[in-house]
């Protein structure tokens, strides 16, 4: 199973994003305390829509207490990493993956990455922004990691209008969606 892991997320939108991310993905969210919001927040619930209820989360009360319950394959997005996130193998299908992510202010501390340098991941990008958005990331890597399991059991047509959506349209834009 693919997890998402974040350290001490302080701002709700990005954790309503990233639930949307994994509701999408059958991907499990850990959020380690302290969070910077509340999850009932209407921020969250305005990120997340209406998809929320349906995402499997766990919440810890420290680093510590997240290692304590949880065993696998650990990988940590920083942009101190040295190798990209397409890099690393997410295939091993019968272990846990867990892929790390910092809060939005300083990322992941420097003492849990140390122990871990064979597992920093850098996602590639130029020298104009220290780092991407943290929601943005977490689609990133969650996606990389499925496209190496050719997207385990995801849908690739769409489930709602059927797959003959465009194929049949007849009309104007306006009714097109």
């Amino acid at each position: 199973m693919i997890n998402v892991v974040l350290f001490e997320p302080e701002i709700p939108q990005n954790t309503g994003n990233i639930m949307r991310t994994c509701v999408a993905t059958h991907t499990h969210l850990h959020l380690i305390k302290p969070l910077g919001f509340s999850l009932d927040t209407k921020y969250i619930k305005r990120s997340g829509v209406n998809y929320i209820d349906n995402c499997e989360y766990t919440v810890y009360e420290n680093w510590d207490d997240f290692m304590s319950k949880n065993k696998g394959e650990f990988f940590f997005f920083t942009r101190y990493g040295h190798k990209p996130h397409s890099d690393f193998n997410y295939n091993k299908k019968d272990t846990n993956i867990y892929l790390v992510f910092g809060k939005e202010s300083t990322g992941i501390p420097r003492s849990i990455l140390k122990p871990h340098l064979d597992t920093c991941a850098r996602i590639p990008m130029t020298d104009k922004v220290r780092a991407l958005n943290v929601s943005n990331s977490v689609a990133i890597c969650v996606y990389e990691a499925l496209r190496q399991r050719n997207y385990d059991d995801l849908l690739r047509e769409e489930p709602h209008k059927g797959n003959r959506f465009i194929e049949e349209y007849e009309g104007s834009e306006e009714d097109a969606l």
